[in-house]
């Protein structure tokens, strides 16, 4: 993987994540002001992720973001009056002031769907997004995003088995940012990655350093050129941290302070700013005018946003149904007779050597399961049943499965008899585990002293 960016390229990274950054802390000065109707969702420590990833795509390209990617919107070409005058619901909204946050999208021009709140949908539409484009022979590459917490979700599983069966030319960026919410990642999976999750469905996926825009970019254009080469799909797990709470309401106190400060030494902007710096990118007067022309484009935008009117109540109900104000018909974009039987029927050619059968390898030993009757000793089998012996069968230790392996730097650690995972914080009067620690510790009633009551 050597994708290997301009100059000009490298400032525009720059510059597409300090906007995302200060445009965002201009919504939360808003919603302090409450001139915000809706939430803010901030993404700050993970706007490298976004706008890497994004920046891998081409035009002709999709994505579906979610609430944390206002700067992959922005790299798709949306404007911050769009993000400002959304989040203040105003009339002139890409919704039209129909709602308050980053629900919105642009099919026609910038190939963007909208954001589903219900984690993990988003998965099975874009993969039919991307087979939609196979079936146009359009060779588009469809991209979106879910957090640790949302790959525990059913449609999250189920879209990217979808997508592994059908071979679907899906980039699933999974943003580790180490809290669901208020859930560590310890508390939601056993796994020190969760891009192994993509072995369960047979296809390729790659860890990746989320505060590295230029490794998050290099990973993304890799996964996106194998898609399009129809080596789809492809799962990126980006590990950074979420710094801060799930949305501005939320303080975050359930977050180790040391655990901040870890992270907020590994800001995404300022680790960039010194690569552009120490391979002569750039100097002080090119950063100063780049962040000369982000701070007057959001002046501009800001004070279009501040002034746009509130939608009239009467266009409420508009939208909401057709009552015959467009044509709904369908919009070929190939001949309809090749897309329309006989010429669209296929065989069924999907054939495998030994039609599923558990055959084992020449020299492997035969395991085969024997039923009750084969497995009882003969004696006991061929005798009445009032001469069998009724002797208890002597107690045999059962076998102890195998323990689970996790990988480390000197190698590979038994972890089967590791303690249970443990919150980093206080333990709540709804600890379960904590509970049963407490009565594991009580003595059993018979092993209790026996004190003889007075008379």
């Amino acid at each position: 993987m050597n994708h290997q960016l301009s100059r000009e390229r490298h400032l525009e990274l720059y510059y597409f994540m300090q906007l995302n950054r200060q445009l965002e802390e201009r919504l939360v000065r808003l919603f302090r002001q409450n001139k915000i109707v809706g939430g803010v969702y901030s993404s700050l420590g993970q706007e490298a992720i976004s706008v890497g990833t994004a920046y891998a795509l081409e035009p002709r390209d999709w994505l579906a973001p979610m609430i944390r990617n206002i700067g992959t919107l922005l790299v798709k070409g949306f404007k911050p009056r769009d993000i400002f005058t959304q989040h203040m619901a105003k009339a002139t909204s890409p919704t039209h002031g129909k709602d308050g946050t980053s629900h919105f999208g642009d099919l026609k021009k910038l190939h963007v769907v909208s954001p589903i709140s219900m984690l993990g949908d988003l998965i099975p539409v874009m993969a039919g997004v991307g087979m939609a484009g196979r079936y146009l022979r359009q060779k588009i590459v469809a991209m979106t995003w879910i957090g640790d917490g949302g790959s525990s979700t059913g449609a999250f599983h189920e879209g990217l088995n979808f997508a592994a069966v059908q071979r679907a030319p899906l980039v699933l960026i999974l943003e580790n940012n180490q809290w669901a919410y208020s859930t560590p990642v310890s508390r939601q999976a056993p796994l020190k990655n969760f891009a192994d999750r993509a072995l369960a469905y047979g296809i390729k996926s790659r860890v990746v350093d989320g505060n590295d825009v230029v490794a998050v970019h290099e990973v993304a254009k890799y996964a996106v050129d194998e898609c399009r080469s129809g080596r789809g799909p492809i799962l990126i797990e980006a590990q950074t941290m979420r710094m801060k709470g799930h949305a501005q309401h939320d303080p975050a106190e359930y977050v180790p302070k040391d655990m901040f400060e870890f992270w907020k030494a590994r800001d995404p902007i300022p680790l960039y700013e010194k690569y552009l710096t120490e391979r002569g990118l750039w100097d002080a007067k090119t950063k100063a005018e780049i962040d000369a022309r982000i701070e007057r484009e959001l002046d501009e935008d800001q004070k279009f946003a501040e002034e746009s009117p509130l939608p009239d109540p009467q266009t409420a109900k508009q939208g909401v149904y057709c009552e015959g104000c467009h044509t709904i018909q369908a919009d070929w974009q190939r001949p309809k007779e090749q897309v329309m039987p006989p010429a669209a029927s296929v065989q069924a050619v999907w054939k495998i050597a030994d039609f599923g059968a558990a055959i084992m390898p020449s020299g492997a030993p035969n395991r085969q399961v024997q039923s009750e009757s084969q497995s009882k000793p003969a004696q006991n089998r061929q005798q009445p049943p009032h001469q069998r012996s009724t002797r208890p069968a002597p107690h045999r230790p059962a076998e102890r499965p195998p323990a689970v392996a996790a990988s480390g730097e000197d190698g590979v650690h038994d972890v089967s008899e590791a303690p249970p995972l443990r919150v980093p914080f206080g333990r709540g009067p709804k600890d379960r585990a904590y509970e049963r620690e407490q009565q594991q510790s009580r003595p059993a009633k018979h092993d209790r002293p026996h004190r003889r009551r007075r008379r």
